[in-house]
């Protein structure tokens, strides 16, 4: 099953993907239906769906996924490939910084090239989305909690995110960080530890080009890991890391420039697909 956040009249709609159409389900968006799944079962949410309002699928805009998430935790250097590249050692633990739900954006908006940064990047990421309560979760539970998966670009500042040992001010530019637009669900993908293709192109030119499969934390151990210390609830999302092809990365660098459209993509679920202006 297939999940997002349209734009409709003005307000927001939660829908949900079927075929060529976008069905509306009776919530502002992914966040308060998730809320409402008390049961953690999302069939009964989007069952007798008769005169419910239906939208042609290539007519909708996308909103972000989740309007303001409580908790959106991001991963970094989590790709094995992408570890090598940077030059880093294999953490023993995951490496996890917080973004705020300013930071997003929707998966087709624009994204506007910040006159302070000089180094913008693209970061392709899996996201974790949590349907369930869930705190210091077993390996059951964590399984349990997970409601599907989305796309996010952490479109990240790098001469920003390098200022300090902390990344935080690199990683959390105002509507820069595009995400949706559905979420797939577990069995739509292989399972909660799925294997995807997961691509970065840039003016159609591919920049990255993996594997989920490469992940070292994968989004059980995320999940696990992260509700030993903080509960997590229904629509927080955790970005899972990017693998190896960062602009920042290359020889020499190469980063994001205004006018050039960036597309983040993994297989089975969707791709952002952002102008830079």
């Amino acid at each position: 099953m297939k999940f997002g956040t349209i734009r409709v009249d003005g307000q927001t709609r939660s829908v949900l993907v079927e075929g060529d159409e976008a069905v509306e389900l009776g919530f502002d968006d992914v966040g308060a239906l998730l809320a409402a799944n008390r049961s953690g079962g999302l069939e009964e949410l989007s069952t007798d769906l008769g005169a419910a309002r239906r939208w042609v699928l290539s007519d909708v805009e996308w909103e972000r996924l989740v309007l303001v998430p409580r908790k959106v935790l991001c991963v970094g250097l989590n790709y094995r490939a992408h570890i090598e590249e940077m030059g880093r050692e294999f953490p023993e633990y995951p490496t996890l910084f917080m973004k705020f739900a300013d930071a997003l954006t929707g998966a087709r908006d624009d994204i506007v090239y910040p006159p302070e940064v000089e180094k913008l990047d693209w970061e392709a990421e899996l996201v974790v989305v949590i349907g369930k309560h869930v705190r210091r979760a077993s390996p059951a539970e964590a399984e349990e909690a997970i409601a599907g998966f989305t796309v996010l670009n952490d479109v990240s500042a790098r001469d920003w995110q390098h200022r300090t040992l902390q990344w935080l001010q690199g990683k959390n530019w105002d509507s820069a960080t595009p995400v949706g637009p559905v979420m797939v669900t577990p069995d739509e993908v292989g399972g909660v530890r799925p294997a995807l293709r997961i691509m970065t192109t840039v003016d159609g030119h591919v920049m990255q080009d993996s594997n989920t499969a490469d992940l070292l934390f994968d989004p059980v151990d995320l999940v696990q890991y992260a509700s030993t210390f903080i509960r997590l609830r229904p629509g927080d999302m955790i970005a899972t890391g990017t693998p190896g092809g960062v602009g920042a990365g290359m020889e020499p660098p190469r980063f994001l420039q205004p006018g050039q459209v960036v597309e983040c993509a993994i297989e089975g679920i969707g791709s952002t697909l952002n102008r830079i202006v």
